[in-house]
């Protein structure tokens, strides 16, 4: 694998774009595995051959002009991506499984000079399809152009923010924020040389993007991208790849792997780095990865607007539940509620705001949005927190989903920890369900272990080992499985339909 010790965040030589990284590795280490999928691997000089092959097919009509791109996670996407770049164009990634009435929206309000796909769009025909043979066409072209690629300040990538409700909002980073961001992601999670990637977030997601794009070219890493998320398979390929970096995420991924009956047989000594982020994981998961596997979830906290923001680490300090302490250079506080003006003392939860050198300019055409997010220099996140007396960042909820039951403002995640910590629940998602006497009552979805079925008021009577009675669920539903959003988050507007759904039909 190289050398074994860490390499430094900050590096002595910064680079100008990630193209300087690739170029860079592919000098150094040419034989190295940047990417593999499904039978196809690339060493980092065919990458760059196949991305001076994707410039020389497209650079005249995208250089300096926004390019769209919808694919998922594989190395056609790296590829598309990385050769845009090269190329000089400024691509968008977009979900691959945007819907027809969102992807026009967006490619109307974008006007992109070329879209790229690894599937027909319904909503532009034009769209170059991306495939295994283009991508060996393009290697063989065996171009010599030189890369076009922007650094500093210039436009670098278009990313959307991943909101359940309305059309996605643009957000732009520089070529400089870009590497910003992603020497904070190595300092929270640090790397050596030739590190083994298995991402599972989606590309388009921030922190997919951060953690399958930038960090692999960081280290001149190699990523084995799963064709989709099956734990079995994911399984199979941590132990066949031996596997270092787990792209990890939102607490569904660790879940849905320690639900696998094969974990505990499974020989996971190569890895060695299990980030954690999307959404806050529960302390009982934390536990239950550790009993597992002997390996620690590191958790961190982002959004699009800036990420990271905090990370939990092996010199900073690890506190199972909590988003970590702020990453380099990086400012968080927690203010009050109604104004969001006044800085709150540690211990007492509040709005969380932040400001660091790779927050977001703002939004794209969206000057209203813009002004509700950025204020006197704060991204304000929408999020509910404490700061604990050790510097620890503990989010709470956000803002929109606090429930109020009866004039007192319940926590979900106060709920979903106690639910959670149940020896037969393997997940739980809590949400308010409009309530004619009390405001809303609380509502908690939760699944169960394979071959336990635990009953309502079983569940209740665990919770208040854990819970004033205020914070009790009003109502539990046991599912199959809790909806999950295209970044792997928990779908909680799909679950507040469903609850306030059950709560007509009651009364109906």
């Amino acid at each position: 694998m190289g050398d074994v010790s860490l390499l430094n965040w900050r590096h002595p030589e910064p680079a100008r774009n990630l193209i300087d990284l690739l170029e860079d590795s592919a000098d150094k280490f040419p034989n190295f595995r940047y990417c593999s999928s499904s039978g196809l691997r690339l060493g980092y000089a065919d990458t760059l051959c196949a991305v001076r092959g994707f410039a020389g097919k497209y650079q005249s009509e995208i250089e300096g002009k926004k390019v769209a791109i919808f694919m998922a996670n594989s190395p056609f996407f790296l590829i598309t991506y990385l050769g845009v770049l090269y190329s000089g164009g400024v691509p968008a990634l977009l979900n691959a499984a945007t819907p027809a009435r969102t992807g026009a929206a967006l490619m109307e309000e974008l006007s992109p000079a070329l879209a790229f796909s690894d599937h027909p769009l319904p909503f532009d025909g034009s769209a170059a399809l991306v495939d295994a043979a283009a991508v060996a066409e393009w290697i063989a072209a065996d171009q010599e152009a030189s890369s076009r690629c922007g650094a500093g300040d210039e436009p670098a990538t278009y990313f959307y923010t991943g909101g359940t409700t309305g059309v996605p909002k643009r957000v732009i980073y520089t070529h400089h924020k870009i590497l910003r961001a992603g020497e904070r992601m190595q300092w929270g999670w640090p790397l050596r040389q030739g590190e083994v990637f298995l991402p599972i977030a989606p590309f388009s997601h921030i922190y997919g993007y951060l953690m399958g794009v930038c960090m692999p070219l960081q280290c001149a890493g190699g990523s084995v991208i799963p064709s989709r998320f099956k734990p079995s398979e994911i399984l199979d390929l941590l132990e066949r790849e031996k596997v270092t970096v787990l792209g990890g995420g939102p607490p569904a991924i660790y879940q849905a792997l320690l639900a696998d009956p094969t974990l505990s047989s499974r020989d996971l000594r190569s890895l060695r780095v299990c980030p954690g982020g999307g959404a806050p994981i529960p302390v009982e998961v934390h536990r239950r990865w550790k009993d597992a596997t002997g390996l620690t979830i590191f958790e961190g906290y982002g959004m699009t607007e800036i990420a990271p923001i905090a990370v939990n680490t092996v010199d900073a300090g690890h506190l199972a539940g909590a988003a970590g302490k702020p990453v380099p250079d990086t400012q968080i506080e927690i203010v009050d509620l109604e104004t969001g003006t006044v800085p709150q003392p540690a211990g007492r939860p509040g709005e969380i705001r932040v400001r660091g050198p790779h927050m977001m300019a703002g939004y794209c055409n969206n000057p209203e949005e813009s002004a509700q997010a950025l204020r006197d220099g704060w991204i304000y996140t929408g999020d509910v927190g404490v700061i604990d007396g050790d510097g620890f960042l503990v989010i709470t909820d956000r803002k929109k989903d606090v429930i109020l039951f009866n004039g007192f403002n319940v926590f979900p995640r106060e709920v979903e920890e106690a639910l959670i910590a149940h020896p037969d629940v393997s997940s739980a998602s809590v949400v308010g369900a409009p309530d004619e006497r009390t405001g809303e009552i609380v509502v908690a979805y939760v699944t169960c272990r394979e071959g336990t079925s635990p009953t309502s008021e079983d569940l209740i009577e665990h919770c208040r080992e854990y819970l004033v009675a205020y914070r009790l669920p009003g109502r539990i539903v046991q599912i199959g499985m809790l909806p999950l959003t295209a970044a792997g988050k928990v779908d909680r507007k799909a679950l507040r339909v469903l609850a306030e759904q059950e709560a007509e039909d009651k009364c109906a």
